[in-house]
């Protein structure tokens, strides 16, 4: 006959065998846990942020798909301890099971879009280690032999759901980003030019228009107008070809724009006035226009024989992106701290303007580091430019590569409206004195 110890201890014995067999140990159930519950806590942190901020519509599903996810999660987690302890539920372990495998494709998407798109070492370290465990919790609550009523029906909704749920997410991470969509048109008016009362000077009205014509605003991340005056002489017989030649090796150094003529010849043109025309950072709405006028003044015995006149804006989409108000920041002149690739030709003054990017979803929000643009206006003797760079804080001296450039363009929406030359000839007015 066997004593009350023995049996006792032979029954524990059986029990901890039961529990070690159906992998319903406490060990699985804190690790299982512990996967859960900072899934669902994450994904319905930024799925909040995404319905209620995020910039795009299928940014806002893909924000009720991650609160979805999360809440799932939160069930699977509660499904998980009555599948572990009493089973109430009778098909506590079902839940547990769709919880645990809703977890573990959101993880796996989360951490590929880490790697292929973000820059933080934490997120990618932290979404490796959930689809890991993830990964264990599916197997883990496999093994305890759930039951699942019509499992065809359930698998087939699984799928159904996961693909729309895998297709929103590469709609929203890989494909919209390619897409470049319509940019606003800028546009020139000259006016008739004026003359002073005491006829010594005259002046030139021009209209500087924007038009956005698409279905989406924009950001004005920087403008510049700007005028120049050109001499030009007529040859009184053909030029050879070595002079267009010559002409075509001249004009490439210099920010106009010359043709190549057969008579007229031209000469470097002169930087007359050059300004913004709209304040950066400002921004014009879908299926609207903005206007300004400003006057290009000069003496009536000018030596020019015409006005070239060119106008441009850097512009980027509000649905790729938010931009903090961008402001004036450094002076080439002053000892502003410039890139090299910006302050190479000695020959012009740049001014800096600077602004915070952010992302148009919570999950590049999070997982990307933070993106500041950088505005430069570069004016000197023969002309101005205006380019515009977004990299991370400390990288704006970087040369990027075009692969770069091009990405940055896509991802932002990044584009440049711009017209000119638009000519004026000086002749009529200077005939009047």
């Amino acid at each position: 006959m066997r004593s009350p110890s023995w049996t006792g201890a032979g029954s524990r014995l059986r029990a901890l065998l039961r529990t070690t067999n159906t992998g319903k140990s406490p060990a699985a159930l804190a690790l299982i846990l512990l996967v859960l519950l900072p899934t669902a806590l994450l994904l319905g942190w930024w799925g909040l942020e995404d319905l209620s901020g995020a910039l795009t519509y299928t940014g806002r599903i893909t924000g009720a798909i991650l609160i979805l996810v999360s809440a799932l999660s939160l069930l699977g987690a509660a499904a998980v301890v009555d599948h572990w302890g009493r089973n109430v539920f009778p098909y506590s372990g079902m839940v547990a099971l769709i919880g645990t495998v809703a977890a573990l494709l959101a993880n796996t998407m989360l951490l590929l879009e880490a790697f292929r798109d973000g820059d933080s070492t934490l997120y990618r370290t932290l979404f490796s280690l959930l689809t890991a465990g993830s990964a264990g919790a599916v197997f883990t609550v496999w093994r305890t032999s759930v039951v699942i009523p019509s499992p065809k029906r359930v698998a087939a909704a699984l799928i159904v759901s996961s693909a729309l749920a895998v297709a929103n997410f590469g709609y929203q991470q890989l494909y919209q980003p390619s897409q470049r969509g319509a940019k606003p048109l800028v546009s020139i008016t000259v006016g008739k030019p004026v003359l002073s009362k005491d006829r010594k000077e005259f002046a030139v009205p021009v209209e500087i228009r924007i038009d956005n014509r698409s279905d989406m605003g924009f950001y004005v991340l920087g403008t510049e107008f700007h005028a120049m005056g050109e001499q030009v002489s007529l040859s009184r017989a053909d030029r050879p070809r070595e002079q267009w030649r010559a002409d075509a090796e001249t004009f490439r150094n210099f920010y106009v724009q010359h043709p190549l003529s057969r008579r007229e010849i031209y000469q470097p043109g002169q930087l007359v006035l050059a300004q913004p025309w709209m304040s950066a950072g400002s921004w014009i709405e879908a299926n609207d226009a903005f206007v300004t006028r400003t006057v290009v003044q000069l003496p009536i015995d000018t030596p020019y024989d015409q006005l070239a006149l060119y106008a441009s804006a850097q512009l980027a989409r509000k649905d790729r992106g938010g931009v903090e108000q961008i402001q004036r920041m450094e002076y080439s002149w002053s000892g502003g701290k410039m890139p090299q690739w910006v302050t190479r030709d000695k020959n012009l003054d740049t001014v800096a303007y600077r602004g915070r990017v952010y992302e148009n979803n919570a999950i590049d929000q999070h997982t990307r580091a933070p993106r500041y643009v950088s505005v430069y206006w570069q004016f000197g003797a023969h002309g101005a430019t205006l380019s515009v760079s977004i990299t991370r804080k400390g990288e704006e001296n970087r040369i990027l590569s075009r692969a770069e450039i091009r990405e940055t363009s896509d991802r932002y929406g990044l584009v440049t409206a711009e017209t000119g030359p638009i000519k004026r000839t000086l002749w009529d007015i200077k005939d009047k004195v």
